[in-house]
């Protein structure tokens, strides 16, 4: 596998995020991380090449109101949303590229209502699975 694991690597998720952060200056800060990810791309030798992705994650209270936000204006299809669990902990993820470059958003949240997922796709009051909601 081929990677960049120097400054220069970083210059186009840099690019992109500044992009993203300028055309939707008014929606909530994200955490921002960066970090390799494999690309559909080899080298010369036929090794698959590792590219510097972002990483959006939402954590308040309002992770799942953040999160829809920026996924409605990434326009990544409400579809391509997918939804995990362990324990009490779960979060909604989408993977999107923005400006060339690998994106990714995570939305946090507790399964403070049981079973029942806090999701904006999903009744508050169907279980995971019936109705439906995310899986």
């Amino acid at each position: 596998m081929t990677s960049n694991n120097t400054a220069s690597g970083l210059i186009n998720a840099a690019g992109a995020l500044m992009a993203a952060l300028s055309a939707h200056a008014d929606l909530p800060v994200p955490r921002i991380t960066s970090e390799q990810v494999v690309s559909a791309e080899r080298d010369a030798s036929g090794d698959l090449v590792l590219v510097w992705g972002l990483c959006f994650g939402f954590h308040r209270d309002t992770a799942l109101s953040d999160f829809e936000q920026w996924r409605q204006a990434l326009g990544v299809d409400p579809a391509a949303v997918e939804h995990g669990s362990t324990g009490p902990h779960a979060w909604l993820s989408a993977a999107t590229t923005y400006a060339g470059v690998p994106l990714s958003l995570t939305g946090y949240y507790s399964l403070a209502l049981g079973n029942h997922v806090r999701d904006p796709h999903v009744d508050p009051g169907v279980p995971v699975g019936e109705g439906g909601g995310a899986k």
